[in-house]
């Protein structure tokens, strides 16, 4: 049975950061004189503002991590599994904060959001972001919540990608972090594939080189379903697919699908209800740009001078980013503790095997707790 007070308990709040007399610098040298964060949080922060743990998302996720919003809610937030009491992010001890990345169509400023210069959405016309302009924006939120330092910082991915950023931007504030099925560097294979994706995109008439009026649907679909066969892993749909098909019989009829193509049509159709193409598009690149050497030096002299403990998490069967990757963060950042969680579900092991998570980030934040 849910708890209903935890049903309740969700509420999703906004901030406006920033102005035209002090705008948001971006790495490309273009500025935004207002932002709109949309975050949630869990738990309450402490008297010292020193208790609490920022969840970075990844690309197409939003600010609502864990809880419900309301009590006809029929699915928790995508992390509730690992943030609440008695979970890892315990939020009888943890004060939990989760915003919607810059960029977002879920509230934070980017290209669905209205320029206030001009009074019309910004679509194309947002400028090109990098994940240090993302950083930069929630170290802005958390100075706002009167938060002075971070137990630990935690996400997948995209997520992962901040994480490493504000073990380097700001190692002073953090106790620890925390990335998951990520790199130091975008690497090609996943340059590739976002490639692939964006082009379904543009090439879908309605994209109209980013002038549409509504969602270019089918372009946004196939994008995802690029997205989702990296995102899972060979042995999960050899296991839960096969060659098996909707129907029986009648195997040369086109309208008789396979299982996974059936599986990844749904998928697609879903996420081009839920999601924007321009911003899409922004998130990608701004992914493929992820590079912690750029202005610094070589990239393994960056990850030795990241100071904050750290847990590198892999997953065995991530074919987005393999463990190698993870590997590769473990052993140039001093002290790091590495983890591989051996699951068959791929990339997408983070949002599914919550069990295994929870116990090595337990572990992990118990061993280094000062709170």
């Amino acid at each position: 049975m849910i708890d209903q007070a935890i049903r309740e308990a969700v509420e999703t709040k906004s901030l406006r950061l920033f102005s035209p007399e002090r705008p948001l610098l971006l790495e490309c040298g273009t500025t935004l004189s207002e932002v709109s964060v949309v975050y949630e949080t869990y738990g309450t922060l402490n008297t010292e503002g020193t208790n609490a743990i920022l969840i970075c998302h990844a690309l197409t996720a939003n600010a609502h991590a864990a809880g419900y919003h309301s009590p006809s809610d029929k699915r928790a937030g995508w992390w509730d599994g690992i943030i609440g009491p008695g979970k890892a992010f315990d939020t009888d001890h943890y004060y939990v904060v989760c915003p919607n990345i810059l960029g977002s169509c879920y509230g934070t400023s980017g290209p669905t959001s209205t320029n206030p210069l001009t009074g019309e959405r910004y679509g194309t016309t947002f400028p090109q972001i990098t994940v240090r302009d993302i950083v930069n924006v929630q170290k802005a939120v958390l100075d706002t919540l009167e938060i002075r330092r971070l137990a630990t910082v935690c996400g997948s991915s995209l997520g992962g990608m901040q994480v490493l950023e504000w073990g380097i931007m700001f190692p002073e504030f953090c106790s620890s972090i925390i990335p998951i099925s990520t790199a130091a560097q975008q690497p090609a294979w996943c340059i590739g594939l976002n490639v692939a994706a964006r082009k379904a995109i543009m090439n879908d008439p309605v994209w109209n080189n980013g002038l549409y009026g509504r969602q270019p649907s089918d372009g946004l679909a196939l994008a995802r379903m690029i997205g989702m066969i990296s995102y899972r892993s060979i042995g999960e749909f050899e296991e839960r697919f096969g060659r098996d098909r909707l129907l029986e019989g009648h195997p040369f009829t086109p309208d008789n699908l396979f299982q996974v193509e059936s599986y990844l049509r749904h998928h697609g159709e879903i996420f081009a209800e839920r999601f924007d193409a321009n911003t899409y598009l922004l998130l990608t690149r701004a992914m493929d740009a992820h590079d912690i050497s750029i202005g610094r030096g070589d990239v393994r002299d960056v990850l030795a001078s990241i100071s904050p403990h750290a847990l590198i998490v892999a997953v065995s069967s991530d074919i987005r980013y393999p463990s190698y990757f993870q590997q590769a963060l473990s052993e140039h950042i001093p002290g790091a503790t590495y983890v591989e969680i051996d699951s068959i579900h791929g990339h997408d092991a983070f949002l599914i095997e919550f069990d295994k998570l929870n116990n090595s980030i337990h572990q992990f934040l118990l061993k280094g707790s000062s709170i």
